[in-house]
């Protein structure tokens, strides 16, 4: 590589065959020297997808190469929000696959949004709550700029899904953030508290229940109340 790169006919941002360049392959493999000579030239660019549209932090994260990853998020030019084709982002690949020092490391930064969606509507709470990473979840939840009302890619909110899910875990996180709102209707009309009735999470109830601004009288979109 050193010899490869002293050529001044050699182009390191340039895409062989395959779609790929040098970094890409260094980062998808977890080759953290040869990254890092990568990196240290002037005319590198950290930012260059693949031929899906991933880039090397990207494809760095999906393999949970995580010293790679701090190498390529320490330089000045990376953009460590920017999504593939299908819309998926750094930080939204290491929530689903449960990588949970990446998502530290990504959340330790200004410039990523933790609301961004991929193609599909998801994001990276709605995916790390499906896959039970609570970890991750409370990670997300530690972001004053997380909206934990935005709804999920079914319209769902995310503690109507965790009321009816029974993830008293999840609903305890959600219900600390105080602009959770317990009686907000998702698009089919339905309460966090009747959900949690409907299918017998007495745990669950008991906390909405505990909740100041829990309406116990809401009715849903049907008109059906929780007593009723």
């Amino acid at each position: 590589m050193k010899i490869l790169l002293a050529r001044d006919d050699v182009y390191p941002n340039k895409l062989d065959e395959y779609g790929q360049t040098a970094l890409c392959y260094a980062s998808e493999n977890g080759h953290e020297g040869v990254v890092e000579l990568l990196l240290g030239r002037d005319d590198i660019d950290p930012n260059k997808p693949d031929r899906e549209g991933s880039i090397p932090l990207l494809l760095a994260t999906c393999d949970g190469h995580e010293g790679v990853v701090r190498l390529i998020l320490a330089h000045d030019d990376v953009d460590p929000d920017k999504s593939d084709d299908e819309g998926e982002t750094p930080l939204f690949v290491a929530t689903l696959n449960g990588y949970e020092g990446i998502v530290k490391i990504l959340l330790g930064r200004d410039d990523i949004n933790p609301n961004k969606s991929d193609d599909g509507g998801q994001t990276p709470l709605s995916v790390a709550a499906d896959r039970g990473h609570q970890g991750i979840v409370r990670m997300l939840l530690g972001r004053e700029d997380l909206d934990p009302n935005k709804p999920r890619e079914d319209s769902d909110t995310f503690l109507r899904w965790a009321a009816w899910n029974g993830n008293e875990e999840v609903v305890k996180m959600l219900l600390g953030r105080g602009e959770v709102d317990p009686n907000k209707l998702d698009e089919g009309g339905h309460t966090p508290l009747l959900e949690a009735i409907e299918v017998g999470h007495e745990a669950v109830v008991e906390m909405l229940l505990r909740k100041d601004s829990t309406d116990p009288n809401k009715p849903d979109g049907d008109g059906e109340t929780p007593l009723g």
